[in-house]
């Protein structure tokens, strides 16, 4: 049976180290961020965050708010991961994909804001308030609207990423390795 990951969480918990470690394992990356990243460039538009907030808010007024999930699921092999999930809508969209999970991956925001600054990334902001307060651009509640809090609290589980990265990758293979056998029961069973 397919397993595909889905991972949602706010900005800087890590989920770009979690698609790198399920990558190690297998599983073929795509990012709804990369559709926005697609009509951005097509539209001869810059690739910073607030571009592509604005041009994801524009595909979710035209398309619908689970249109970036729409676009991206028949690309998805069996054995996937699913990064910069951010809207509920999304989530449900690819539910209907056989053997969705979605994970949260989450962090304090002082962690996170330590780990933005330290990537050195554009668009990640060096004041404390500034980054939390650009949180709420993707905690919107119109349907075009990120609404990424909404998101995160659909995941099934949900690992905190606050401490050393062996821990998180730990963490990770505990869940990980728990679905993998869940995805690996009915084909057991059949034999």
């Amino acid at each position: 049976m397919p397993l595909i990951v889905g991972l949602t969480g706010p900005n800087a918990a890590g989920k770009g180290e979690a698609a790198r470690w399920l990558a190690e394992r297998g599983y073929a990356v795509h990012s709804l961020s990369d559709i926005v990243r697609e009509r951005a460039l097509a539209l001869g538009r810059d690739v910073g965050r607030a571009s592509l907030i604005a041009t994801g808010q524009e595909m979710r007024r035209e398309g619908g708010p689970g249109v970036l999930a729409r676009v991206l699921a028949p690309r998805l092999p069996a054995r996937a991961v699913v990064d910069s999930i951010r809207h509920p809508a999304e989530v449900e969209v690819l539910r209907e994909q056989p053997g969705f999970r979605l994970l949260g991956v989450d962090a304090p925001v002082e962690t996170r804001w330590r780990r933005a600054v330290s990537r050195g990334r554009e668009g990640d902001l060096p004041d404390l308030s500034t980054f939390a307060a650009r949180e709420q651009l993707e905690n919107g509640t119109s349907p075009e609207q990120q609404q990424l809090s909404r998101a995160l609290a659909l995941a099934d589980r949900v690992v905190v990423n606050d401490g050393s990265l062996e821990r998180f990758r730990d963490a990770l293979a505990a869940v990980i390795e728990a679905w993998e056998a869940e995805a690996a029961a009915p084909a057991e069973r059949a034999d």
